[in-house]
């Protein structure tokens, strides 16, 4: 999922052989690396955008979901999914702090992602056509998150390893929450199983982009994975994810919409068929179903609030300014 954040990413340092040495040795026996510690500039780079780009995910995130809070099923599924978005709220505002901790400001980064320069996951640029979606969502994309966001629990770099740690334990809740509800529509009405079924069917391959490009065609993996930014290649967490959900969706009598998918002996695990990377560039170039439709809210909701932003920061300098006179008044 975050892979994509290293899409566009720029690694490229040009500090000294000795100076880059000595950091990569910090990194090789993991140490984490802080906000004041020296680093070479690719590294600083390499972390905004993916920190920022995270954060972005997040934030769009909500949009999909929040769709369906007024028209949720029942009080308690209405409650679930409130409670769900207001997380993913929160995840966003621990990431750009994060981000912020290396020199870039929040409102850098969100002109950044109106502009276009900043991108978010690809998977938040489709939409959400039934009930049935809110579950798969839950189930799929927090299962692919999360396949994702633990080994960044062990991320080098502090702040933003530090941050998953809330995070990946209020998603594993996210997915579990998305998976009861898709076993109930699967194991209720046949209509119902149906709806659940064609949910899959939209959002499978989808949630298996999540990951980014295959290996060969990921440019900046490597150096990311030196860096231990990433502990893991898209490859590899693909395969983990799949063979993880197989035996789900065969527990709930659903079918994965991927005729090639079957059990390799050899290898331990799952092959799948062909991914349709020409949808998946398409989307990340910003041509989703949905993707105008992200980026106005986002713009809306920002325009909307800056009022808000700027009588926060009066009322900061009004107590920062309170704070300096009363030395002087006690004098």
């Amino acid at each position: 999922m975050y892979s994509q954040g290293l899409i566009g990413a720029d690694g490229r340092s040009d500090e000294t052989p000795e100076f880059l040495a000595a950091f990569q040795a910090r990194v090789d026996a993991e140490e984490k690396i802080e906000p004041n510690d020296d680093m070479p500039e690719g590294y600083r780079r390499t972390l905004v955008r993916q920190i920022g780009q995270h954060a972005h995910s997040e934030i769009v995130g909500m949009l999909p979901e929040g769709n369906w809070i007024t028209r949720a099923p029942s009080l308690r599924r209405k409650a679930a999914l409130l409670a769900k978005v207001q997380d993913e709220g929160g995840h966003g505002l621990y990431l750009y702090s994060a981000a912020e901790t290396l020199g870039v400001t929040r409102e850098q980064m969100t002109e950044e992602l109106l502009d276009g320069r900043a991108k978010y996951s690809s998977i938040f640029n489709y939409p959400t056509l039934s009930w049935a979606d809110i579950g798969t969502i839950g189930w799929l994309v927090d299962g692919a998150a999360i396949m994702n966001q633990i080994p960044l629990c062990r991320c080098s770099y502090g702040p933003y390893a530090r941050a998953m740690i809330r995070v990946c334990k209020e998603e594993s809740f996210h997915q579990r929450q998305g998976y009861e509800i898709v076993m109930k529509l699967a194991q209720g009405t046949p209509e119902q199983k149906a709806m659940a079924q064609d949910a899959l069917n939209r959002w499978w391959w989808p949630s298996i982009m999540m990951f980014g490009p295959h290996d060969a065609d990921s440019q900046h993996s490597d150096q990311s994975m030196a860096w231990k930014i990433k502990r893991f290649t898209n490859d590899e967490l693909r395969q983990k994810f799949i063979d993880a959900t197989v035996p789900q969706a065969e527990y709930l009598g659903l079918t994965l919409p991927d005729p090639d998918l079957k059990w390799n002996e050899e290898k331990g695990g799952y092959d799948h068929g062909p991914i349709n990377w020409d949808e998946f560039w398409s989307v990340v170039k910003g041509h989703g179903p949905m993707a105008r439709d992200r980026i106005k809210a986002r713009r809306k909701a920002w325009d909307d609030g800056a009022w808000v932003r700027e009588a926060a920061l009066a009322h900061a300098e009004k107590r920062k300014a309170r704070r300096e006179a009363a030395p002087l008044a006690a004098e």
